[in-house]
């Protein structure tokens, strides 16, 4: 009797191994899932910044190049010339350049970085909704 009651321990254990083998299953694969929907909203929020950004930035690239224009003929009289004033806008323009190369790590870098590690490293809550920058 004891042989049987065995071999019905093993069936059972054999069975019970079975059914967490294929629970193991299910949960990798609804792992996979949850990750590659969790990489898939967090480019979607990084894509759509980048698209932003550069959407601002042309606009803005647009403005100045307007108000350049403008600067540039208001100061003519007050300068001597149009070739003077726009002289002047564009070493303004490269001191500014060169303002911004300096200072890249604070103004750009760290920013950037900030947001990324901000959007990818945070741990997941169900009840958060995605990064707003």
């Amino acid at each position: 009797m004891s042989s049987r009651a065995t071999m019905f321990a093993n069936d059972k254990s054999i069975e019970s191994l079975r059914q967490l083998f294929v629970e193991f299953k299910k949960y990798l694969s609804l792992q996979k899932e949850y990750t590659r929907l969790e990489v898939t909203e967090k480019l979607s929020v990084l894509f759509s910044m980048f698209i932003i950004i550069l959407l601002t930035v042309i606009l803005g690239m647009m403005a100045l190049f307007y108000l350049s224009f403008t600067a540039a003929y208001l100061l003519a009289p007050v300068v001597g010339g149009i070739t003077v004033s726009f002289s002047l806008l564009a070493i303004f323009y490269i001191l500014l350049a060169i303002l911004l190369v300096s200072c890249r790590k604070r103004l750009v870098i760290d920013p950037m970085v900030k947001f990324i590690a901000k959007l990818f490293l945070k741990a997941s809550d169900p009840s958060h909704t995605p990064a707003q920058p």
